[in-house]
């Protein structure tokens, strides 16, 4: 995953460069970006009507759907939409989270480390919202208080990690002086320098 020092992210360049801004280059795809605001609508939907409505249940229904495909997406999708490309361990989210709250992370083109977990709480807490919506539906379930309970847990659950994703959004928007989420609209962000120069990203 291309990334470069955050210092350098932050000062104007010296020299020739002074003044010259990076070039935009395409890092999420159409089917990234309408997978993104699609699912922001069906959750949004859902809170909005009433549990049990015809029109909650097709909105989970759309929303499993797109948990879906992005999973799919995310093993045969273009670079940045891969798993493979933004997925660390541990040991790389808590590096990250040091050098962040030190002031020395590296911007990534994708996501960064930390990002990638909450990309996948995020689409775990959809599949798990939307799978027990579903099982009250089912014949053996029909009824079940304490399932309906789980299911309401896990989707307020899901409200507030969603709030902290947005807050993170404007939060790294300003520390790396990049609209965060005007790239999930158009796709772009600013070239790495080892893209300007021509050369192939290195891996951190």
């Amino acid at each position: 995953m291309s990334v470069y020092p955050n210092r350098a992210n932050l000062r104007p360049a010296a020299g020739a460069e002074a003044g010259r801004e990076a070039p935009m280059v395409k890092v999420w795809d159409p089917l990234v970006r309408l997978f993104h605001w699609s699912l922001a609508a069906c959750i949004l939907g859902a809170f909005l009507v009433e549990e049990g409505d015809t029109a909650h249940r097709l909105l989970g229904y759309t929303a499993l759907g797109l948990v879906a495909f992005r999973l799919l997406w995310g093993v045969v999708g273009s670079r940045h939409a891969r798993f493979s490309d933004f997925v660390r361990g541990p040991r790389a989210v808590g590096r990250y989270l040091r050098e962040r709250l030190a002031g020395t992370s590296q911007r990534r083109l994708g996501h960064n480390p930390a990002g990638a977990v909450m990309v996948l709480v995020l689409l775990a807490g959809v599949a798990a919202v939307g799978f027990t919506g579903w099982m009250q539906t089912w014949d053996a379930f029909r009824g079940a208080d304490r399932l309906e309970e789980l299911h309401e847990a896990l989707a307020y659950g899901l409200l507030a990690f969603i709030g902290a994703h947005v807050v993170a959004a404007f939060v790294e928007s300003m520390h790396y002086r990049e609209n965060l989420i005007a790239a999930m609209v158009h796709g772009r962000k600013r070239a790495l320098p080892a893209d300007v120069a021509g050369k192939s990203p290195g891996q951190p």
